[in-house]
């Protein structure tokens, strides 16, 4: 269950540092391979260069700009998002119901609205909670002092998420069901010694009596039929402190969160079910009419019957939905509405279709601003030293991280900064000099063709991504990062679960968290496990890279956890399937590149096939990859035609039974065809996205439409003698 107070960091064990010789530094993917041993079952490791290696900075200062994207801190959040995204609905839910969302306060603090929804939930419903008077055991679930509290938490969840809980439920139209639970609730409120409302202002079921002229309100059927101009009908003291009865005033416009979320009114004012009998009507529940209103303006009263009781008296509290002109009366809803809202109002029907409409997938914003690093870098230092109250290189680097992960997990602080990232090195130039380098000293031009050089690093003989002709932007063609305090790049792996390695060339640390590629499942599922609601709503979180989690919420699950800061001069390496997210200290200048080296082929071929079942389109075609190397043998490093030729058998093997497979299904027909002068987007599996290149089968009632040899059932409903094998080679 969601934790409601932000405990102090732990910081997880430190990630090994590796320190090469001068010798060993000489080869750069031959040391990789010869800490490989230790530093693949950590996920990550820190390297430093010999002291001597001081590459120069060779980006075009002035020419370089960029446009960051946004990022709100408590967004990234997963278990945050999931809060905020629960808020967004309610209030919602609320606002098409004319009513306002107010976040009430107990012990000074704001609720956790969702927190404490889906511990009631946790704790079989707000019936068995009543009857078993477990409230106060919510109260220590969600860490607050004193057990008198669960009064308070019952009043607020009553007033405040029952309804929305109902409507979820979709009980909304199952009036007898809610009657026993209504009478099982009234007797359990007279024995309850725990819950004791102390005043008329919150009610928890029924109809309240109407009370004094107030505020403008929303006129009821009867009112909008004969055209009348009402006065306002009664204001309602919503409370949202410890005590139901007392009003506190808040300042909402001091946090842009809640000011989204529209928190102004007090409380979900007139929507809330009342403790009063209802008012006394006559026995058809019809209120007697305003004698000085002309009988002839009623004209039509009746041709609105109300959607639940299907009667047409009561018109006093007749309500017409605004979306569809459904009648409703207060009392029949469910649960009942204390009075006619203000605004507009929607049935459970249209609140329906609003609501449950899915959510668009979570993405960063852009700035509107286009940067240069001067200009980026005096926002950076005058946000940090801002924030801090002290000069940038003074904070230290344990309190920076206490706050980020402090500000990742509250909803009531909104916090944004601006992060530079993805800038294609061929568009704005690398960091490292290259031949295009212009006005370099002599001593800097051996770093050019420097093996360290992220430019040249992915193309090494013993990189198998030497081996693909196109320059695939941040696998072969490094990116550029420019940080500042708080920018943070979330939880993931590498495309293809290759080899990642960044050099952060000058400015302050860069912050990062590694899990073991061997422990992947084990933090996807624990990532899944603490927010289910996202990942319903998008199985492929993880590789939309825009959402984190706390490292101590996964090392408390038992996925294994390293930290390290990286400071300017140093590289960062990541192994194939490491997880691993971080962020920046503050102002910064960051560079990344992948590679791919022979002991990787057989994770590549595996992350291809965990692809296909996630539907995600691949960056290359491994086999193609593959094929590619085992045709130039004399061109491969000896170790790499060694692994070359192993991954070859495993993927003629596979090939070989799943043509057999198509050939029982009855397809005999095939063509041959060169899958790879075609663009990767003509030879996309229509199924599972996959790029084909060895083989894909077609049918002539679908001449665009192609699928890989593992989803021919997919490819249309044509008999499969039909369908044609298109193959790249033989069997032979």
């Amino acid at each position: 269950m969601v934790d409601n107070s932000f405990q102090s960091f732990r910081r997880p064990p430190e990630a090994p540092v590796f320190t090469p010789t001068e010798e060993e530094f000489a080869d750069p993917l031959g040391y990789i391979a010869k800490i490989r041993p230790i530093a693949e079952k950590i996920g990550l490791c820190k390297i430093k260069p010999p002291p001597d290696w001081q590459p120069p900075f060779a980006v075009d200062v002035e020419k370089f700009t960029f446009t960051p994207r946004i990022q709100r801190l408590n967004e990234l959040d997963a278990t945050s998002r999931m809060k905020l995204n629960f808020l967004d609905q309610l209030a919602k839910f609320w606002e098409l119901q004319g009513c306002s969302l107010k976040i009430p306060h107990v012990d000074r603090k704001l609720v956790d609205l969702y927190t404490l929804y889906k511990l009631v939930e946790e704790e079989g419903g707000m019936d068995q909670i009543n009857r078993e008077r477990r409230w106060s055991r919510i109260a220590t679930r969600m860490h607050y002092p004193s057990k008198q509290v669960g009064t308070t938490l019952r009043a607020h969840y009553e007033k405040i998420l029952y309804p929305f809980y109902v409507f979820k439920k979709g009980d909304i139209f199952d009036s007898e069901k809610y009657k026993k639970e209504d009478e099982i609730k009234e007797e359990e409120d007279e024995e309850d010694d725990e819950y004791k409302p102390s005043g008329q202002d919150y009610k928890s079921h029924g109809i309240a009596a109407k009370t004094a002229a107030g505020g403008f309100r929303r006129k009821s059927k009867k009112e909008r039929m004969i055209k009348e101009e009402v006065q306002p009908d009664c204001q309602f003291s919503q409370f949202s402190t410890d005590n139901p009865d007392e009003e506190l005033d808040i300042d909402y416009n001091v946090n842009s969160e809640l000011k989204k979320l529209q928190f102004y009114g007090a409380g979900p004012k007139a929507a809330v079910p009342g403790q009063d009998e209802k008012p006394k009507l006559p026995k058809n529940k019809m209120k007697m009419r305003d004698k000085f209103v002309d009988p002839t303006a009623y004209t039509g009263i009746d041709f609105y019957l109300c959607h639940m009781c299907k009667r047409g008296d009561g018109d006093e509290y007749m309500l017409l939905c605004d979306g569809c002109d459904d009648a409703f009366h207060t009392y029949c809803l469910i649960p009942p509405l204390a009075e006619v809202p203000k605004g507009d109002w929607r049935c459970p029907k249209c609140v329906k279709q609003v609501c449950s409409k899915p959510l668009e997938p979570y993405g960063f914003d852009q700035s509107k601003r286009e940067y240069t690093l001067q200009s980026f870098g005096e926002h950076a230092d005058q946000f940090k030293s801002n924030y801090f109250n002290m000069p940038v290189h003074m904070v230290p680097l344990s309190q920076v991280e206490g706050e980020f992960w402090r500000l990742v997990s509250s909803i009531e602080e909104d916090v944004c900064v601006q992060y530079g990232a993805d800038i294609h090195a061929m568009e704005m130039g690398s960091g490292f000099p290259t031949k295009q380098t212009s006005d370099l000293f002599p001593e800097d031009e051996e770093y050019i063709n420097s093996g360290w050089n992220l430019n040249n690093l992915p193309i090494l003989e013993q990189s198998v991504l030497c081996h693909i002709n196109a320059d695939i932007s941040g696998m072969k063609v490094p990116w550029c990062y420019v940080g500042m305090c708080f920018s943070a790049f979330c939880w993931h792996n590498e495309d293809h679960w290759s080899y990642s390695i960044n050099y952060l060339h000058w400015g302050e640390p860069k912050t990062w968290y590694g899990v073991p590629g061997g422990c992947a499942d084990q933090f996807e599922a624990a990532m899944k496990s603490r927010a289910p609601d996202l990942f319903e709503q998008s199985p492929d979180l993880l590789h939309q890279l825009t959402t984190t989690m706390n490292p101590n919420v996964l090392m408390d699950l038992g996925v294994p956890i390293v930290r390290a800061d990286q400071h300017a001069g140093e590289f960062m390496v990541t192994f194939p399937r490491s997880y691993h997210a971080g962020f920046n200290q503050g102002y910064n200048f960051a560079e990344a590149v992948n590679f791919c080296t022979a002991d990787w082929l057989p994770m590549g071929r595996l992350c291809v096939e965990h692809y296909r079942i996630l539907h995600r389109q691949c960056v290359f075609s491994h086999e193609e990859l593959v094929c590619k190397m085992a045709a130039d043998p004399d061109g491969l490093d000896l170790v790499v035609a060694a692994k070359t030729y192993q991954d070859l058998l495993v993927i003629a093997e596979k090939e070989k039974v799943l043509r057999k497979k198509l050939l029982d299904r009855g397809t005999i027909e095939a063509e041959r065809e060169a899958f790879e002068l075609l663009p990767d987007d003509e030879r996309q599996c229509d199924y599972c996205k996959t790029t084909c290149f060895l083989s894909a089968v077609t049918c002539s009632c679908a001449a665009n439409k192609i699928v890989c040899v593992n989803h021919a059932e997919n490819l249309c409903h044509c008999d499969p003698k039909n369908h044609v094998l298109r193959f790249r080679y033989t069997l032979d």
